[in-house]
């Protein structure tokens, strides 16, 4: 069997090309896509919005998949179908060819982003997946700080059409091989159906109690990808209505992506040491008290809004993979997974457009909407640590 440390590092340099080909593509192309062939940069944000819900759609059925056969395979094609939806791409004349290759895209999210790489890992090694999971978002938080200035480079050198193929064949030169080295899953593990009535020896919770849990659970990642999907898109101008400048505001923004890298780390040399529960449960607050940091500081509280956002945010991506196989096992976690996602996925999508009504109505004000989620999510985990206690 290859090494824990190996598999880790092939997930992680492959996962970090997937993310930044695909969720961090947007955000420096689809302004010049849009000029291109004749639409807005919201329409574009639409397409993209699209591949999110097929994504959503498509997991369940690639973490089928994985339980199954294996993440091998899954990932492997998972590679083929972005290089696909990339050229695709780098063709469109029009809007609706746009949509078209984003809709591939979407099929190529759903089976090759984290749920398939943490189904990947806890079908190979079970319960001992924890430390890889971490190790996997280690190296895939890099993928925006690798991602978006390679890609406004490729756009710059070659065009945006000339970005797009390199993503392409860079998922055929690189990501492709590093799948193919993945350890090849030894048998078949039935989905939870499989087997009515049988409860999973290493689940924390009896099935009676399964599903309340799973209910709590996805609403809390419903809120951790709605908070991070909207900050990700309105950060900036939130900033500037604290009343920092736009240079000082993009340049606060920044640091939440070293943040989460930060975070992971934290939760690697030492939250991994505590219960999921309690590090998710603190994660849960941080970004709560950035807004509470910033709501009375004002532009000086600025930076520990950041700071604390960008903390809490990755270490809760540890945590959606952590938690389902705290509280449910091993057996059947890629399809539960991929069930879990299904609302994130959904709100992801329309995170942007939302939260943006609710900036343009409060202004600074929406923050403690998106304070409110991140208290409830906490409330919510703390249910879920009641549940297990009294299971």
């Amino acid at each position: 069997m290859q090494s824990r440390t190996v598999t880790t590092v092939l997930l992680g340099v492959a996962q970090t090309l997937a993310w930044a080909s695909s969720y961090y593509l947007p955000a420096i192309l689809a302004g010049v896509i849009g000029q291109s062939v004749g639409a807005s940069s919201s329409t574009m944000f639409g397409a993209f919005s699209v591949a999110l819900l097929i994504s959503a759609a498509i997991g369940p059925f690639a973490g089928r998949l994985i339980d199954r056969r294996g993440g091998r395979p899954v990932l492997m094609t998972s590679n083929l179908v972005f290089s696909v939806g990339l050229a695709a791409l780098s063709q469109a004349q029009q809007p609706l060819h746009v949509f078209a290759a984003w809709a591939v895209m979407g099929l190529a999210m759903g089976s090759g982003l984290y749920e398939a790489a943490f189904s990947t890992v806890v079908r190979l090694y079970g319960q001992q997946a924890r430390r890889a999971i971490t190790g996997i978002t280690l190296f895939a938080g890099f993928a925006s700080t690798v991602g978006w200035p390679l890609t406004a480079w490729l756009e710059n050198s070659l065009g945006w059409r000339g970005a797009c193929l390199v993503w392409a064949a860079l998922h055929l030169l690189i990501g492709l091989p590093l799948n193919a080295l993945l350890p090849a899953a030894e048998r078949t593990v039935p989905a939870p159906q499989d087997t009515p009535g049988q409860p999973e020896p290493q689940a924390m919770l009896a099935p009676d109690r399964q599903r309340s849990a799973a209910i709590l659970m996805a609403f809390v990642f419903a809120v951790a990808w709605f908070i991070s999907t909207a900050m990700a898109a309105h950060l900036p101008q939130l900033l500037m209505g604290a009343g920092v400048s736009l240079a000082a505001a993009v340049g606060i923004a920044a640091l939440v992506g070293p943040a989460q890298v930060a975070g992971r780390l934290i939760e690697f040399a030492f939250l991994s040491r505590m219960h999921p529960l309690l590090s998710a449960r603190l994660a849960t607050l941080a970004h709560p008290l950035g807004v509470l940091c910033i709501g009375l500081l004002g532009n000086s509280g600025a930076i520990a809004f950041a700071v604390l956002h960008g903390l809490g945010n990755g270490i809760l991506t540890i945590a959606i993979g952590t938690l389902p196989l705290l509280f449910f096992g091993a057996k059947g976690y890629g399809q539960r997974q991929g069930f879990l996602m299904v609302p994130a996925r959904v709100v992801q999508a329309g995170a942007p457009f939302l939260f943006g009504l609710a900036v343009e109505r409060l202004g600074m004000g929406a923050l403690w909407i998106s304070a409110g989620l991140g208290v409830a999510a906490c409330l919510a985990l703390t249910r879920m640590a009641w549940e297990m206690r009294t299971r």
